[in-house]
């Protein structure tokens, strides 16, 4: 667009999912006039921009890069997901043996076995 980088206003938060797993600082923050619609009905607002990004190469490089963004971040939800379900497992198997202790009820038919093989059977 052959807008100097003097233009730009200093930015201090990152992008996140640009680039797969990784942060990305921003060159800064600009302000640009933008048209929507048609000429005959239209709206000009000031958008704010943050960047300059640059996706090289084709249209197809971009979605690329975009379909990897979203393989990773499915990844790392299924990957919490599955934490917080193991953790809730946990929970409930610790709450279940919490639960039964002290309910336990010997069958008919005990037989005594002595804990010291030198002792007799009673």
């Amino acid at each position: 667009m052959g807008i100097g980088l003097d233009k730009l206003r200093p930015r201090v938060s990152p992008f996140h999912g640009v680039a797969p797993g990784k942060r990305v600082q921003p060159l800064g923050q600009i302000d640009l006039p933008v048209c929507f619609s048609t000429p005959a009905n239209f709206r000009k607002e000031v958008l704010i921009f943050e960047g300059v990004i640059t996706v090289g190469m084709s249209f197809e490089h971009a979605y690329e890069c975009d379909v990897e963004c979203v393989e990773h971040a499915e990844a790392q939800a299924e990957d919490e997901a599955l934490a917080a379900t193991l953790d809730k497992m946990g929970s409930k198997a610790m709450y279940s043996t919490h639960r039964h202790a002290g309910s336990f009820e010997p069958a008919e038919g005990i037989k005594e076995v002595p804990l010291d093989p030198s002792v007799g059977t009673p």
